[in-house]
């Protein structure tokens, strides 16, 4: 069964909407970013020469990075050391289980709320619009992300060996920065579809049809794995010859090139050109986005229209601020002011806080999420 707005429309009108000068900028994002990601990874590849093998998984249908067993020897510590020892949040074995167990509620929370939102919008035929579409989208991406860091940070909190494989410490940094790309550009994909529906409400459904939502969704994903291939095959080309004691609680990229005996200058400039894009121009997307929506919304007369039109983008922007807030604070500043222990604390809630909080800011401020879960609990009841 379709959903309705897979519907395409074919006005004349909706055409010119669709070639307005943000749905321009938006598409341009989306291919310069296809396209110049390939250009920075032959520059990494010339720069390097690293030697790696890309192989896909069918069932997963996710991009791993296995590198080649010579060129790991070779090159990533000093003797035959083919591990990562992870430092973790602290030394205290009771905090650790105190942070343990709180952990662990957080991470089964953000299991439940994020299944529990995809679970609804597809079950719920009146939860299948653009808007939803997306949001089951970050759901999804929140929950996988969350997944690349949690169950490892779990173990090592009563593991009395706190390592990590060389090939795994690279898979871990691989998906999380892989899904944290795919959700700057879906996050910067939901203003643009609030925008729509704002400021353009009669075209909404012939703008936001099926081949520009599902477009939008396959350049986020495609994007953000190029984007982590990229990284993660750069940071896995340096050498490792000193101590193997990453200062994290997870293979992050700061941490890594930290450790590295080797000239990191080509990878900071990579790290801060490929993240600076893509977070500030998805965030410069957003903040055009809104500008024309709260323009918007001081035109309308009525209080309670413009308490309505407002409401439809609270969850949104409270999910940007928290997400680009610390993304913005962990990888855009220069390298002589990263203070590891404190970017631990900040990683937390990016990587573990906020994909738990998110379900909960979408469900509890959305009216129609709010009645898709009454309608679910109240129906055993009626029948």
């Amino acid at each position: 069964m379709e959903f309705p707005f897979f519907k395409l429309g074919n006005s004349t009108e909706a055409l010119l909407c669709e070639l307005s000068p943000l749905c321009l900028f938006f598409s341009s994002l989306y291919t310069f970013t296809i396209t110049a990601l390939p250009f920075c990874f032959l520059l990494q590849i010339l720069c390097r020469f690293p030697r790696f093998y890309v192989v896909s998984l069918v069932h997963s249908k996710v991009f791993w990075v296995t590198l080649n067993s010579k060129f790991i020897t070779v090159n990533r510590m000093a003797g035959d050391n083919d591990i990562f020892i992870l430092l973790g949040l602290t030394h205290c074995p009771e905090v650790e289980v105190v942070l343990f167990v709180l952990f662990l509620a957080i991470y089964v929370t953000t299991l439940v709320g994020n299944i529990g939102i995809i679970m609804l919008i597809h079950i719920n035929s009146c939860l299948h619009t653009p808007m939803y579409f997306f949001l089951s989208n970050l759901a999804f991406l929140d929950l996988s992300y969350s997944s690349a860091i949690a169950p490892k940070m779990l173990v090592n909190f009563l593991a009395q060996s706190k390592t990590i494989s060389f090939t795994c410490c690279a898979m871990q940094m691989y998906l999380f920065a892989a899904f944290a790309d795919a959700e700057c550009l879906i996050l910067a994909a939901m203003a643009y579809d609030r925008y729509v529906a704002v400021c353009n409400p009669l075209l909404y459904m012939p703008i936001m049809s099926r081949r520009v939502c599902v477009s939008l969704i396959a350049g986020a994903y495609i994007s953000g794995s190029v984007s982590s291939l990229i990284h993660t095959s750069s940071t896995f080309s340096l050498s490792f010859c000193g101590s193997n004691v990453i200062n994290h609680f997870f293979c992050d990229i700061p941490p890594l090139l930290a450790l590295s005996c080797s000239d990191t200058h080509i990878n900071e400039l990579l790290l801060f050109s490929l993240c600076g894009f893509i977070q500030t121009s998805t965030f410069l997307v957003i903040l055009i986005s809104y500008a024309y929506v709260l323009a918007a919304i001081l035109r309308i007369h009525s209080t309670e229209g413009r308490h309505k039109a407002f409401n439809t983008c609270t969850s949104h922007l409270i999910a940007v601020a928290l997400f680009y807030g610390t993304l913005l604070f962990m990888y855009l500043r220069p390298s002589s002011s990263y203070s590891l222990d404190a970017d631990k604390v900040v990683s937390v809630f990016y990587t573990v806080v906020f994909p738990m909080l998110n379900p909960l800011i979408y469900s509890l401020r959305n009216k129609e999420v709010k009645e898709a879960l009454i309608r679910i609990f109240h129906k055993p009841h009626s029948q």
